[in-house]
């Protein structure tokens, strides 16, 4: 199957992986000219957790799947043209979430059960969100942006962002049944 060795060979996965990590790069670099500097920040840290595990191993091809910077790479495309703001950002979100999940399951000896990581993954996502929502409340505050109108509206996003977490969650679940991660660890059967 072609996309088992899209995701498989470690160098097409890094360049699949790094070509997005340049459009989100892109988007960065359009939100500070936009003045959108919560956005900005958060392309940016979006690259930092893709470029985690290549950093802290020194090798270039040490990434998580393309797919999944790919999904945050579409949420700040979308962003960028201003196409559902809202969704945007709890997508961005739970992928940079699973994004983490991923990295700690695949690039340390944590083994995580598919289960729990879809629980951590919605877990880490809302956590994450409530960053976020500080963040915005705070650009509100200096910024003079608007994000959060009206209190209904943020709890309204908190549940929001948690039904995005369940479905990356879910994705990834069975992302993990089709292929087995670049770079994953060799363990041996525990029994």
């Amino acid at each position: 199957m072609v996309l088992k060795s899209l995701v498989r060979d470690e160098e097409v996965n890094a360049v699949l992986g790094w070509a997005t990590t340049s459009i989100i790069a892109l988007a960065a670099i359009e939100s500070y000219l936009t003045d959108a500097y919560l956005w900005g920040s958060l392309a940016v840290l979006t690259i930092s957790v893709v470029a985690l595990p290549a950093v802290v191993t020194s090798r270039l091809t040490a990434m998580v799947s393309w797919p999944i910077p790919f999904v945050a790479a579409v949420a700040m495309v979308l962003h960028a043209f201003e196409l559902s703001p809202d969704v945007t950002g709890y997508v961005a979100i739970g992928t940079i979430a699973l994004m983490l999940v991923v990295e700690l399951d695949v690039y340390t000896e944590v083994e995580l059960s598919r289960r729990f990581a879809v629980v951590f993954a919605t877990m880490t996502t809302m956590s994450l969100q409530a960053f976020w929502i500080i963040a915005q409340y705070y650009s509100d505050q200096w910024l003079g942006t608007a994000f959060l109108r009206s209190q209904t509206e943020l709890q309204w996003d908190i549940v929001y962002v948690t039904a995005v977490g369940i479905a990356l969650g879910v994705l990834a679940e069975w992302y993990f049944d089709q292929f087995e991660p670049v770079g994953s660890f060799e363990r041996p059967p525990t029994g």
